[in-house]
């Protein structure tokens, strides 16, 4: 398994696994297939760029697939520079159960430290999705609050858990 940030070479490898995310479990993110199907590859280029204060990793299998993602970006403002926030974390179904959601988590984490005056680590997360809040709790991240009907697709509401990591302790 080979994790790495993600570039405009990987483009559309990283487009097709998020439109297949947003397929698969289209509860678990804000956005849509039928939103990010359109965006040109351009666009997509644009959106995961790498700067020093947003990344996008990940994990290819022994075959050069891409199997799994995840994005860190901090946050721009003068008063919470100090917070950056994970999004589109992505296993592909036939990876699950391996630890590969925990291996993209802790380089995250890891590149993340790199940002000077980084101190917090935030997400949300479906408060039904007990198999991520577990892995999120086993790298220290804690609940500190809950928005109910967070999201709603399809008629159905969805609640979401905040969590945070302390990364200057």
């Amino acid at each position: 398994m080979n994790i790495r940030v993600l570039d405009e070479p990987d483009a559309r490898s990283y487009q097709e696994i998020r439109l297949s995310a947003l397929k698969i479990n289209p509860e678990a993110f804000g956005s849509t297939y039928e939103r990010e199907v359109i965006f040109s590859l351009e666009t997509v280029i644009e959106r995961m760029k790498p700067t020093r204060d947003k990344f996008v990793l990940g994990a290819f299998n022994d075959n050069g697939s891409l199997v799994g993602i995840v994005a860190f970006v901090r946050e721009s403002g003068l008063k919470t520079a100090h917070k950056g926030n994970v999004f589109g974390m992505y296993v592909a179904p036939e990876m699950r159960g391996q630890g590969l959601a925990k291996t993209l988590m802790l380089e995250l984490i890891r590149k993340a430290k790199d940002c000077d005056g980084l101190e917090q680590i935030n997400l949300a997360v479906i408060s039904e999705n007990g198999i991520a809040k577990k892995l999120y709790k086993s790298l220290g991240f804690t609940v500190y609050g809950v928005e109910h009907n967070a999201l709603k697709y399809n008629g159905q509401y969805f609640d979401e858990d905040f969590m945070v990591l302390k990364v200057w302790i």
